[in-house]
């Protein structure tokens, strides 16, 4: 601005403006600034404001025993019935909004802040997660109840069960057979959703009796049970999956196939390729004993195929984590 301003005579501020690339409004501008705008005139009060003692009455009224835990609404009709009118409802409200006593007067619940769950699995049996899923029929309206317990160290499908309806009843049914199936000893830790039978005391005096804890997931938030999740998807994608079943008996023959599929010939991708079925059963230093023999005899015979050298076998991972602790991060003790 200065340079334009300090130009030759004979320089058009045009001129100047282009090759200095400023704007002449803006120049313009600075030569003749915008002369203050003035106060804002104060604004009247409305002639249809309740008077000072009009308003004082009407606060009497709304604090008067009769009224006082009242909502504006109810006030206000039943004093119209009786043949008086103080002021209309929103009036009433503005009113108390002033004074500050507009605010709920019903007694309400603390916000309640849930804990992030964080789980972690070293071997089988300690943290096991489930979960209830819908099965489609040929009858509109009409779905099948999956239960489905999954070892999260392995992703081992311990339990199973198809059901008209969600039940505790069967919800505890179902985990003291599988408890007892597999041994487990007092400590498991059980995760799950907030679903009614997830979170029924009949469950949970059945745990606690076995010497199991419980942790639940937060609310809507499904990241909380992934392994669950992730289940099911590979379930409801399966090639042959019918999408609707006949009835129950329908639903069981499939799923027997296909949960002793997924358990033993399923080769997981976050298992390092190898099956939940090894992982549960400690097959795994067997089964990588014979996959590095084979990659061993194709490393002798053609070394020039693997560029980074002499193939190992990938081993799953030691530990399986749900919201693992990250560094920075202060880990709360879930509660049983």
């Amino acid at each position: 601005m200065d340079l334009v301003e300090s130009r030759e005579p004979h320089v058009p501020v045009a001129t100047a403006c282009d090759a200095l690339g400023v704007s002449r409004a803006s120049l313009y501008r600075r030569r003749q600034p915008p002369e203050p705008k003035p106060p804002p005139t104060p604004r009247p009060p409305s002639p249809r404001r309740l008077s000072d003692a009009e308003r004082q009455r009407l606060l009497e009224v709304l604090h008067s025993d009769e009224f006082v835990d009242q909502p504006p609404r109810e006030v206000y009709a039943t004093l119209l019935g009786r043949g008086e009118y103080l002021g209309s409802i929103r009036t009433m409200y503005r009113v108390l909004a002033e004074a500050g006593e507009c605010r709920e007067r019903r007694h309400q619940r603390a916000p309640h802040v849930h804990v992030k769950p964080r789980l972690t699995a070293t071997a089988p049996n300690q943290v096991w997660t489930w979960d209830i899923t819908k099965l489609a029929t040929t009858r509109k309206g009409v779905f099948l109840s999956t239960y489905v317990i999954l070892d999260l160290f392995s992703r081992y499908v311990v339990g199973w069960m198809v059901a008209d309806k969600e039940c505790k009843h069967l919800a505890a049914q179902l985990f003291a057979d599988a408890i007892a199936r597999h041994g487990v000893e007092p400590g498991l830790q059980v995760h799950a959703d907030r679903g009614s039978a997830m979170k029924s005391d009949t469950l949970a005096q059945l745990l606690a009796t076995l010497g199991a804890s419980r942790s639940f997931s937060r609310p809507r938030v499904s990241d909380d049970n992934p392994f669950s999740e992730s289940q099911f998807k590979t379930l409801k994608y399966q090639p042959d999956y019918p999408g609707r079943f006949d009835g129950a008996l329908h639903a069981r023959g499939w799923l027997q196939d296909f949960f002793g599929w997924h358990n033993n010939d399923h080769h997981h991708v976050g298992l390092a390729l190898f099956t939940p079925a090894d992982v549960f059963h400690g097959r795994v230093e067997q089964v990588r004993a014979i996959r590095q023999a084979a990659l061993d005899d194709a490393f002798a015979a053609h070394p020039e195929r693997f560029p980074n050298g002499a193939p190992t076998v990938r081993l799953p991972p030691a530990a399986v984590h749900i919201n693992p602790v990250t560094p920075g991060t202060v880990a709360v003790p879930l509660a049983s």
